[in-house]
């Protein structure tokens, strides 16, 4: 598998984030959708990488700066097709090398509460995540658990 940065041109990345924006909006009611668009990931405060295994799109995920000691992770997916492979975790993995590298103080993210999201909170806390409060402009939201962990 490799990670690298990605500019969000390619139809693969199009395709995959249409599936993550398709299944959250699913799943979860309008007001509850936190994952970003196209347009939102290019923001200068947002680093975007993807995982490949050859020329197979497995996941992506992304780093934003809230600001200088503080990042949240965003668009964490992993294809259908790759679930339970490990991309989720190497791409884990990679965003709090990342955020240390850095030299990031805490890093934080939102998911969801439902059951659909049962497997991305366990990944999480076994990075050592622990729930917190909403941070930057979240609000508390029965749909919404927010994670956060120092480095």
């Amino acid at each position: 598998m490799h990670i690298r940065i990605d500019d969000l041109s390619g139809p693969d990345i199009h395709a995959l984030l249409e599936e993550h924006l398709a299944d959250m909006r699913r799943i979860s009611p309008p007001e509850s959708v936190h994952a970003l668009d196209l347009d939102a990931l290019r923001k200068p405060e947002i680093t975007f990488w993807t995982a490949w295994s050859g020329t197979d799109l497995m996941g992506c995920g992304a780093l934003k700066m809230l600001d200088e000691a503080h990042g949240e992770i965003k668009s964490m997916r992993v294809s259908n097709l790759h679930r339970r492979t490990g991309a989720g975790r190497a791409m884990l993995h990679h965003i709090v090398d990342e955020a240390r590298q850095r030299g990031l103080l805490r890093l934080s993210l939102e998911t969801g509460s439902q059951p659909a999201f049962e497997p991305a909170r366990r990944l999480y806390a076994s990075f050592g995540f622990a729930e917190c409060g909403p941070f930057a402009n979240y609000i508390e939201d029965p749909c919404s658990v927010f994670m956060t962990r120092s480095l």
